[in-house]
């Protein structure tokens, strides 16, 4: 089964400064992220987001990413990195054309962190309630997205089987009112649960919302 997360090779790294024995800090060429971010510049899949991070190699874990910013030869742009250590890039052709750099400060050493890339919902789709339309909604985007990749990667992209639903408690065991089940952090929602919902109602707002998927 092919997830909803898609990976960067550690080739991307353009240039590394050393700050300690345990910490480095890297340069990544905006315009590879941009290659990525664009494909999502259109009103079918307006409610999604890449969210780049790290995986430390051999432990499947995030590594820690102390600050992210977008450098220019003119300013600097801090951007916003989450408590687990993933970060999003504005899709801004001109940043690409200044030949921007992505200047990233680990908390680790580059060469045991490659670098990920995770398709998620943006913020704003994160809550406690969701309609039946909200599902349909966010289930439509992912659908338009893999559609759209598959129309010339079909030999590789994964199709779309439904919703899954992740909560930073990873502990979390929960039944909702309409009786689906939340087990370790995570709810899996198929198509077809989601094509008869009439809405459904959370603990609290969730930490993302990615697609399942199957080959």
């Amino acid at each position: 089964m092919i997830r909803a997360a898609l990976f960067f090779a550690s080739s991307l790294f353009v240039g590394v400064a050393s700050t300690n024995v345990a910490a480095e800090t890297i340069d990544v060429e905006y315009s590879r992220f941009y290659s990525h971010v664009k494909k999502l510049d259109n009103e079918d899949t307006q409610a999604l987001q890449f969210a780049f991070g790290f995986v430390r190699v051999g432990e499947g874990r995030l590594c820690e990413v102390n600050g992210a910013s977008i450098v220019t030869d003119k300013k600097t742009m801090p951007l916003t990195v989450s408590e687990e250590g993933r970060f999003t890039v504005p899709t801004e052709k001109a940043l690409k054309l200044a030949n921007a750099l992505v200047r990233i400060d680990l908390n680790e050493r580059a060469n045991v962190c490659d670098m990920s890339v995770q398709l998620e919902t943006k913020p704003e789709y994160l809550k406690q309630h969701y309609t039946k339309e909200d599902l349909t909604f966010l289930y439509a985007q992912y659908e338009a997205f893999f559609n759209e990749m598959g129309s010339f990667l079909s030999f590789m992209m994964p199709s779309v089987k439904g919703l899954m639903i992740q909560f930073d408690d990873k502990n979390l065991d929960f039944i909702t009112p309409q009786g689906v089940q939340i087990n370790n952090g995570v709810l899996h929602l198929e198509q077809d649960w989601i094509d008869d919902a009439k809405g459904l109602t959370l603990p609290h707002a969730p930490l993302r919302v990615t697609a399942m998927a199957s080959s």
